[in-house]
């Protein structure tokens, strides 16, 4: 049966391709929708680009015949603009009828009556899939790009094996493991012995062998892993032959100070890549601090604040720890870049790290990889839990998105870190509050 689904606004900017992607049902974009985009497109970041993108698509398709009237897709659905804003009546009393978010639930409320179709209103607004909800108007979140959060792929599994083959695996340092086990490739693991609990190892499935750990007492820029998931870290930020690291974990669990310290490591001391590039998403936590003063770096300095905290602590002991940050922006070893300026780059040779990508769409993060060039390295840091944007969640984070997409990838690799080493007052504030 054939459904109409009516798009808001944030469904169209969170991905531009959405009206594509609901197969052979119809598509109803309300005028006041393209009213609405008109008014980002002038943006500089990615919400203004999705918007230009959703007009030249728009553009390509007034081409084949008016908008108003429908459009067939080439996937067997029709697209149309719909004029209809004006019948108000269907809407409960109190609601504001003035306000753009209620004119579109008009909209689609008016559709469900009239067509003889039932219609969905697709949008990320969850207080307006309350209030369809409520009037008797099915309501959706923007699903195609959702993972199952509380199923995310954590890169690390326990293992229990025999006495035999555990001596098998400290003698040949490696294991041949049948894959019909479910391990994928550079996931990690707990090796137990069966009937001996205290025989125990650390070990990474990769090319169908269980093989031991590379890396785990490397010290990148004198930082040693605490635990056996910053040690599954490292193992991964130094290998050179892993292309995509993803980590998540919540505050304090070394996530970025890890990432940070292997891509100095790989940079200053083994000269495998050119320079270190981090950038982060400018998204505040809190209210916006609106326009700052200065230059580019003076701009971005409060938002790279927490890189600059990682880097100090990293070159604490040297006796300017600041100024050997100076130097290393000044030689070009380092540079610090708002996400925004990432765009039409092509990055080769680098060692990059994206931080707080929760904070990205998975089209974001699909732009991101598509700039890294040749021999170079990308990690992506952040915690799903703590998501600043707006119309994101656990679920539909492109970090969430990433790491289940490229999960048992030969050259991807991703470990969830659990334990705290920030301090201890950091560990209880994330545990318990």
């Amino acid at each position: 049966m054939i459904k109409t689904y009516v798009l808001d606004t944030n469904v169209l900017l969170h991905d531009p391709e959405s009206m594509f992607a609901f197969e052979d049902n119809e598509v109803v974009i309300p005028l006041l929708v393209i009213e609405e985009l008109d008014d980002h497109k002038r943006r500089p970041d990615e919400v203004g680009r999705n918007a230009r993108v959703v007009a030249r698509r728009l553009d390509e398709l007034r081409g084949k015949g008016p908008l108003s009237e429908g459009l067939a897709l080439d996937n067997g659905g029709t697209i149309r603009i719909e004029l209809n804003q004006h019948d108000l009546t269907n809407l409960p009393p109190g609601v504001d009828r003035d306000k753009p978010d209620n004119l579109i639930l008009a909209v689609a409320m008016n559709l469900h009556k009239r067509s003889g179709r039932k219609a969905i209103l697709v949008t990320k607004d969850l207080n307006l899939r309350i209030k369809g909800d409520v009037i008797g108007l099915t309501t959706q979140d923007y699903f195609t790009d959702k993972v199952d959060y509380t199923e995310l792929y954590g890169g690390v599994g326990e293992l229990p094996l025999s006495s035999a083959q555990m001596e098998t695996f400290y003698k040949d340092k490696a294991l041949k493991l049948d894959q019909e086990n479910g391990a994928r490739e550079n996931q990690f693991f707990v090796l137990k012995a069966q009937d001996n609990p205290s025989q125990s190892a650390l070990a990474k499935f990769r090319k169908g062998e269980l093989q031991q750990l590379i890396f785990s007492q490397a010290a990148p820029s004198g930082i040693r892993a605490r635990n056996k998931e910053q040690s599954f870290a490292l193992e991964l930020l130094l290998d050179d032959t892993i292309s995509i690291v993803t980590l998540t974990g919540q505050a304090g669990t070394g996530k970025t100070l890890l990432a940070v310290a292997a891509g100095l490591e790989k940079v200053l001391e083994e000269a495998a890549f050119s320079r270190l590039l981090i950038t982060r998403p400018v998204m505040p936590m809190g209210e916006d601090l609106g326009f700052l003063p200065g230059s580019k770096e003076e701009k971005l300095r409060p938002w790279m604040q927490p890189i600059h905290d990682n880097l100090e602590f990293i070159f604490h002991q040297a006796e300017d720890p600041r100024g050997i940050q100076t130097e290393l922006k000044e030689q070009g070893l380092l540079e610090m870049e708002a996400l925004t300026y990432i765009r039409g780059r092509s990055i080769p040779g680098q060692y990059i790290i994206c931080d707080e990508a929760q904070n990205l769409t998975p089209h974001m993060v699909k732009t991101l990889i598509t700039r890294v060039g040749e021999g170079s390295k990308i990690v992506f840091t952040g915690d799903p839990e703590q998501i600043d944007h707006p119309y994101l969640d656990s679920s539909s984070n492109g970090l969430s998105y990433l790491v289940e997409k490229l999960k048992g990838q030969e050259i991807a690799g991703h470990v969830t870190l659990v334990k705290g080493e920030r301090s201890e007052v950091a560990e209880l504030g994330a545990r318990l509050l």
